[in-house]
């Protein structure tokens, strides 16, 4: 059985986006369709419907290719079990009170027994001094916590032949 990656939006808009003249964000795409293309088969690949819902705001033709990705993928409903543990990620100062689709976005993954979140959003959620805190609030509610990381770091497993 393939591991299970919940993708947070801002992958599947950096692995649709058009190219940039920033830098990093021209790097972060570039990484994002490199993983896309290389390391992805390695994986059962998720969203969400916040992740859905997400992913249809904006410029149209950004929508559509985004949209083309997120049909392709199965969908986790945010259930209760996810709200309950995204309200104490909330409550207990992990993320910030604005942050309540990220919370939700870890919750799911969590409730959901995926074992990588892979995002770009590394001020709430790919963040390093918050990731010990986010560990143990969902380890206290009964939850292991993703892996949270970038499509940098994340390479699939090998096969044992």
């Amino acid at each position: 059985m393939k591991p299970k990656v919940y993708l947070e939006t801002t992958v599947v808009s950096y692995l649709t986006a058009r190219s940039s003249r920033d830098v990093v964000t021209a790097g972060m795409i570039a990484q994002t369709k490199r993983w896309w293309t290389e390391e992805s088969d390695g994986f059962e690949l998720l969203v969400s419907q916040i992740v859905v819902r997400e992913a249809s705001a904006g410029d149209s033709e950004a929508v559509r290719r985004r949209r083309e990705v997120l049909a392709k993928l199965n969908t986790l409903e945010p259930d209760e079990e996810a709200r309950l543990l995204a309200g104490v990620l909330l409550r207990n100062m992990a993320l910030p009170a604005n942050a309540a689709d990220d919370a939700a976005h870890i919750a799911i993954a969590a409730v959901n027994e995926v074992d990588y979140l892979l995002t770009w959003n590394c001020r709430h959620i790919a963040n390093a001094s918050m990731r010990p805190k986010v560990e143990a609030l969902c380890l206290a509610e009964g939850y292991r916590c993703p892996v949270i990381c970038t499509p940098h770091e994340l390479r699939k497993p090998a096969h044992e032949d």
